[in-house]
């Protein structure tokens, strides 16, 4: 298991960074759980760059649990990716990744995001870019590529790893696929085979359960696993990956509430108010809004267990924090695993990047 620059992390999985979930109360989870790296979810280079408060309000992080900080950022221009890196790093940043991922189309558009697997130079740039002015290791999530016909992971890698970069995850599938079809697991080992120990590479996609992960170590040899929808509404995963037991019921209840009231607390704090409101009625929309915006989680946590239907209509009709706290123990206290559930991964709107 290779060092990502100068950091040797404590295993190999890894909390994939996605829009709307990698926020600091999810991460922090996360690495509770074992975790050994949490990237937040993506962060517009321009935000950073023109200093937009909402922007910086996501650049929060515990400093004491997320140790290293990796903090990811989106952009097509070199420049502006390379100043937003600085600020990145006044903030903490200790690792700077770089989405060359994120397939949707407000992003690629810009030239950022999957965008970049049709610049190979522009890409390889930002990474010289950053690690020039931040001094910081720099990684990138690409894709395999852009389409069927365009599949330029080999030819990204090169590139990349001329620039510096201090390690590279792969989805492999293209930017044409989306989140559909199967993740091409023989597109991380060619990718393993081609940079031999140059630089670690983290294999991404599809990864539902321990077997999965152990599975695709064995299978493409990469350094490490990068763990998305698998790890949503079971962040127990990463316990169970290094031997620890699934979750109790008691656990099971004692963590959402507590990932709830954070994400109650983180999201106010995030949230800008574009009028003024007097000091009650502002909590009061701040609640309101945390508790719709926390809808999806509380879904992804009753996925597969007894009765989730009955309890995700409960909650998408609730409107205060009390009303979710009461069904929540209610409903976690005497959970049991519904073996005739749907299996596969949870849906996630990948719409909702940071712009």
């Amino acid at each position: 298991m290779l060092p990502i620059g100068p950091y040797t992390l404590k295993n190999r999985f890894v909390l994939a960074p996605m829009a709307g979930v990698s926020e600091m109360p999810f991460r922090v989870l996360a690495f509770e759980q074992g975790a050994a790296l949490a990237p937040t979810e993506l962060i517009s280079a321009q935000g950073l760059f023109r200093i937009s408060s909402r922007t910086l309000r996501y650049l929060r992080y515990d400093e004491k649990i997320e140790r290293p900080y990796s903090l990811q950022l989106f952009g097509g221009e070199p420049d502006v990716m390379a100043k937003a890196a600085v600020i990145a790093k006044q903030y903490g940043a200790q690792i700077i990744d770089i989405n060359m991922g994120c397939p949707v189309k407000k992003v690629t558009k810009t030239g950022a995001g999957s965008g970049l697997l049709c610049d190979s130079s522009r890409a390889g740039e930002i990474v010289r870019q950053i690690k020039a002015a931040t001094g910081l290791p720099v990684t990138a999530k690409i894709r395999s590529g852009w389409d069927a016909n365009q599949k330029n992971f080999l030819q990204m890698a090169d590139v990349l790893g001329a620039a510096g970069v201090a390690a590279l995850a792969v989805h492999p599938r293209t930017r044409a696929q989306g989140y559909s079809g199967k993740a091409d697991w023989s597109v991380i080992a060619e990718l393993k085979k081609h940079v031999g120990n140059a630089f670690p590479i983290i294999g991404n996609g599809d990864v539902k359960t321990v077997p999965d992960a152990v599975r695709m170590v064995e299978t493409t040899g990469c350094d490490y696993v990068m763990i998305g929808r698998g790890a949503l509404g079971n962040p127990w995963i990463f316990r169970e990956l290094l031997g620890g037991a699934k979750p109790t019921n008691a656990e099971r209840m004692e963590l959402v509430l507590r990932h709830f009231r954070q994400h109650l607390t983180f999201s106010a704090e995030a949230r800008v108010h574009r009028e003024e409101l007097p000091p009650e009625q502002r909590a009061a929309k701040d609640e309101l809004q945390g508790v719709h915006s926390f809808r999806s989680h509380l879904g992804w946590y009753a996925h597969g267990l007894h009765g989730a239907s009955v309890f995700r209509a409960k909650i998408n009709h609730a409107n205060s924090k009390k009303e979710v706290e009461d069904a929540l123990e209610q409903f976690f206290v005497g959970a049991s695993t519904d073996l005739t559930a749907p299996e596969g991964e949870q849906e996630l709107d990948y719409r909702t990047a940071l712009g």
